[in-house]
């Protein structure tokens, strides 16, 4: 049997498609024309264990013939040690690609060990809840007080110590409060983790803030509870300070109005005498909306995805208006009855003020007892300190419980005042599921004393 020669192969035209050349030692070559050129596909043809096989060896010219004979004599060897090189081939393609992904394993295991509880929260934030506020709230306290000091610390090593040294440094600020909000905001973010990958495989040895209880950082004197109300002596006088700044304001010369203090906004001194004569609490009144008041019929409706608290906890609550809070109303229709919102947003029609943003106008007019640095672009002195400060500063929230306590005063029953303040009656399912009973004469009458005892302390 001739020897295949390059000469031979150069010489090959487009008529000998489908020619198959052979040499000795099992080289056999079939040609193919086609629209790149003539190609030859060559195998070596064998026996193995009695049986007629063979093996591909490459196509000239992307090969040359040399190369060819090479692999012939290679796959040769290996058919004369008993082993079909096909499968051979096939075993080492496979070996080879256990190692890569035996290596991408690794290198996956090793940056899933480097993640750290930033990479956690960066998921988690978006994953993990869903806020009303867009989770702007827990990503601000996440952002300021506890990423700069743990966001780096690989996920696993995060440790006991370090999160009660994180607490530690807070409570010793004087802010307690501060730091049970931050022990459940990473207790939350910590039990999303472990029931998720790959996080959970980093949480092996435990979630290491369900070794700390609140109680366990909390000062023993701490009192959580704010016990603050307003004395009527208190309430007078803001009413004083409000008309005072407002009349000096808007009495001084166009050219001079900088050199005096700028009153509260009106539409905050509304909301201040709104929630102390409906006990509502301030963030669901930012939230109303004007089709919710009914000027008219002197009600103020109030839905239940507004409420504060669980959603299994969360109901409507229909307010019924005593003179004293139709007329601050009708003031704010005055001002913002043209948009949707009774406190519009400033440039911002679509949406509502932020709901804090009274509370910090508040904090900031009180600043002998501010426990933080000044903030830059906000107002801050004491313009809205009562009893010269010995009572302590005062918050929205505040008025709801001052009410609350007039209410007690006027010898108004505690479940009516629990329902003015539209809380979830403790009881029985049973009785839920059979007394519906409304309460809304009685609650209008609670309200109506209530405005009138404001009436008689501001008179």
């Amino acid at each position: 049997m001739s020897k295949i020669t390059v000469k031979e192969l150069e010489a090959l035209a487009p008529g000998d498609d489908g020619r198959t050349l052979r040499e000795d030692g099992g080289l056999t070559g079939r040609v193919r024309s086609g629209v790149l050129g003539i190609t030859v596909l060559f195998r070596y043809e064998f026996k193995l264990n009695g049986v007629k096989r063979d093996h591909r060896l490459g196509s000239w010219p992307k090969k040359s013939l040399a190369e060819i004979r090479a692999e012939r004599d290679r796959v040769r060897v290996t058919v004369s040690q008993g082993i079909n090189p096909t499968a051979a081939k096939k075993a080492a393609r496979i070996e080879k690609q256990k190692a890569i992904d035996a290596t991408l394993a690794e290198a996956e295991q090793q940056r899933v060990k480097s993640l750290t509880v930033q990479d956690l929260f960066d998921v988690w934030i978006v994953d993990g809840i869903n806020r009303k506020d867009g989770n702007k709230e827990m990503a601000r306290m996440f952002n300021r007080d506890i990423l700069p000091t743990v966001g780096r610390t690989p996920l696993q090593d995060l440790s006991e110590s370090s999160l009660r040294a994180l607490l530690r440094k807070v409570i010793g600020a004087g802010t307690v409060s501060k730091a049970a909000h931050m022990l459940l905001g990473i207790k939350q973010m910590l039990a999303w983790a472990e029931k998720r990958r790959p996080w959970r495989s980093l949480l092996i040895e435990g979630n290491p803030a369900d070794l700390i209880s609140e109680d366990s950082i909390i000062p023993p004197d701490y009192e959580e509870e704010r016990t603050r109300v307003l004395s009527p002596a208190e309430i007078r006088e803001l009413r004083d300070i409000f008309v005072r700044m407002t009349d000096t304001y808007e009495a001084a010369a166009a050219g001079t109005k900088y050199q005096h203090e700028r009153p509260l906004k009106k539409e905050s001194q509304l909301a201040i005498w709104i929630s102390l004569g409906t006990l509502c609490r301030i963030g669901e009144l930012l939230m109303s909306k004007w089709e919710h008041v009914d000027l008219k019929a002197g009600t103020w409706f109030i839905p239940k995805e507004n409420v504060k608290g669980r959603r299994s906890k969360k109901q409507d609550h229909h307010v019924r208006l005593s003179p004293f809070t139709l007329r601050q109303f009708e003031v704010l229709h005055a001002l913002t009855g043209n948009t949707i919102w009774c406190f519009p947003a400033r440039n911002l029609d679509e949406t509502h003020v932020c709901v804090s943003s009274v509370s910090k106008q508040i904090g900031d007019r009180q600043e002998m007892f501010m426990d933080r640095k000044k903030l830059q672009r906000r107002k801050h002195n004491n313009s809205l300190v009562l009893a010269g400060g010995t009572t302590g500063n005062w918050t929205p929230h505040d008025l709801r419980r001052t009410g609350a306590t007039m209410m007690q005063q006027l010898g108004i029953s505690l479940d009516i005042i629990d329902r003015c303040q539209n809380h979830v009656m403790a009881g029985s399912k049973v009785r839920r599921h059979y007394l519906h009973h409304d309460y809304a004469e009685e609650k209008a009458a609670a309200w109506k004393k209530l405005g009138g005892r404001l009436d008689e302390i501001l008179a």
